[in-house]
């Protein structure tokens, strides 16, 4: 096929094969932007493996031999509350519903999106409009058929502010804000977003159009988003429920669900839409906080998978026979915040006092054995593709104390909130932070407490670690958590410079021209002074050798339709 024959996808895609041939983009830039262009993953795939000479394919499991129907899979992973999940909180609660209610899309372990409850889509040359073409014959489990009437009342749940949904960052192009007519306790203007008119269309029973304020290169890739799971058109009415009403286009039923203990999913009978799946039955079973229980659950044979593998239980899971241990590099994070509305982080110059303090480089070793990369407190990491490398931060102890010299702040007294929620490397990051803060003069506490306990006011308290799972693209962080106004600012952060700065990032086609915009974007982010964000880490995983088809998702997203059980 020749290079004009892929212009019917997209006008750009020529270009971007001719930017490969002459080297000027990765091979992964490549792959992951012709794949949100429209292009199929197949193609791109041997596009790029004749272009460059290499095999390029992601890794198959024809090794692990003919794959075996029946059998149940038992993973230990907290059994969280599945309610709703436009307004999920933890990519956990996800992996229990994705085996029941599914994506438009699905990013795979190798960070390629492909189509899922969409079989193709199309983006027009200026990227503001995006058209779905919806798969035909898929079925709910209560024998509706899946339409557009469903993603289009997905979208509007999604985007209306009563719903809270953190969704709203990542489709803010669709958005507009306006006066509400009411007053804050300031004499301020209260405004609220909303969707713009016509932002998504029903063109017709299996077509949806979106149709944007601003560019939008992301909108595959934000569709697999975990709280973008696809709901029945009549959740709302059904009681919006998903436990107690689990309805779903996806290849299992949900037959028991225990908060703190249980969640139980059973292969449906009828024929599922996407093929062959192989396991009868899915177990989740909650362990606890107790990583030592987990690796005792895994040696006895009481489990199958561990979800994550705690770091200080590692040494402890590679000495058990017939267990793998597996490893993604992710961006994945731990980002120390500060909430630039609360005292004494209202001041610029404390905050800069904070970051000229920290040592990131040393926080990974001591932290997390160094298995990560540095962070530059932007939160874009290097395995992002837009990512854009920055001068290397520099300690200066000496320019902290004049800071806080000229805050009035000599003798500053901090307290931190943390909740060990992904491990104990959480806690042991801040400690380390501590030490070198010391060295300013500036004393810290730790107010080390439960997960539940945190999480219930992660986005309140003045300081705060918060974890943060990886997402694809560097861009979808910044717009969940840092753009003015979106459910999960944790940091108060609002500046209009950075949040114009990062919609152009979003819109730019040109992988080099895009990396360009997102250096601003890192700078301006970077100079606020929100965060002490040490670093990006690969996450961990383990299994029995008994589980085959199973990878490790850099978002720890399980996809278990292609997993079964060896005798």
């Amino acid at each position: 096929m020749t290079t004009k024959d892929y212009r019917h996808v997209h006008s750009a895609i020529p270009g971007l094969i001719g930017d490969l041939e002459k080297g000027k983009i990765s091979r992964r830039e490549f792959l992951r932007t012709v794949t949100l262009l429209g292009l199929s993953a197949g193609a791109a795939y041997g596009l790029a493996g004749r272009i460059t000479g290499e095999a390029l394919l992601p890794a198959a499991h024809a090794a692990e031999g003919a794959p075996k129907k029946g059998g149940v899979l038992r993973v230990a992973m907290p059994v969280q509350e599945i309610t709703d999940p436009a307004i999920f909180d933890w990519p956990e609660k996800s992996n229990i519903t994705r085996h029941l209610v599914e994506y438009l899309t699905i990013t795979g372990p190798d960070n390629i999106t492909r189509p899922y409850l969409a079989e193709k889509w199309q983006a027009s040359d200026d990227l503001k409009t995006w058209t779905f073409y919806l798969r035909k014959g898929v079925k709910w489990s209560n024998g509706d058929e899946f339409n557009a009437d469903d993603v289009v009342f997905n979208f509007k749940r999604w985007l209306d502010p009563k719903t809270g949904s953190s969704n709203q960052g990542l489709f803010s192009a669709m958005l507009e804000e306006i006066d509400t007519g009411r007053k804050d306790k300031d004499g301020k203007a209260v405004l609220e977003k909303r969707m713009i008119a016509n932002a998504i269309e029903k063109v017709d029973d299996h077509t949806v159009r979106l149709n944007l304020r601003t560019p939008v290169l992301s909108i595959p890739e934000n569709l697999y988003n975990y709280p973008c799971a696809i709901v029945h058109r009549d959740f709302e009415t059904m009681g919006a429920n998903l436990a107690k009403n689990p309805i779903g286009t996806g290849p299992y039923a949900l037959v028991e669900h225990k908060v703190g203990e249980r969640a139980v999913l059973r292969r449906r009978k009828d024929p599922y839409w996407g093929g062959e799946v192989y396991l009868d039955e899915i177990h989740y079973l909650d362990l606890g906080q107790d990583s030592m229980a987990a690796i005792a659950a895994l040696a006895s044979g009481q489990v199958d998978v561990l979800h994550r593998l705690e770091l200080e239980t590692l040494d402890a899971a590679q000495a058990i026979p017939d267990v793998v241990v597996s490893k993604a590099d992710t961006a994945l994070t731990g980002v120390i915040r500060m909430k630039v509305t609360e005292k004494p982080f209202d001041d610029i110059r404390v905050r800069k006092a904070v970051v000229l303090c920290a040592d990131n480089a040393e926080i990974l070793q001591k932290a997390y054995r160094g298995m990560g990369t540095v962070g530059e407190n932007h939160h874009v990491a290097p395995i992002h593709p837009e990512y854009a490398k920055l001068p290397p931060l520099k300690r200066n102890i000496e320019e902290a104390k004049r800071l806080l010299q000229e805050a009035g702040k000599e003798k500053l007294k901090l307290e931190i909130a943390v909740g060990n929620a992904y491990g104990r490397w959480e806690q042991d990051s801040v400690v380390v932070l501590k030490e070198q803060l010391a060295a300013a003069g500036i004393e810290l506490k730790l107010n080390v407490m439960p997960a539940a306990q945190y999480w219930e006011i992660w986005n309140k308290v003045p300081f705060g670690i918060t974890v943060w799972v990886h997402r694809p693209l560097g861009v979808m962080a910044l717009a969940l958590g840092y753009k003015s106004g979106v459910p999960w600012n944790e940091t108060g952060y609002s500046n209009p410079q950075f949040d114009q700065a990062l919609a152009k990032a979003e819109s730019i086609l040109d992988v080099e021209e895009r990396r360009k915009q997102m250096a601003v974007v890192e700078k301006i982010l970077q100079d606020d002074a929100v965060m002490v964000q040490p670093f990006f880490q690969s996450v961990l995983s383990a299994h029995t050798a008994k589980v085959k088809g199973y990878q490790t998702h850099p978002t720890l997203y399980h996809q278990f339709n292609q997993v079964w059980i060896s005798a």
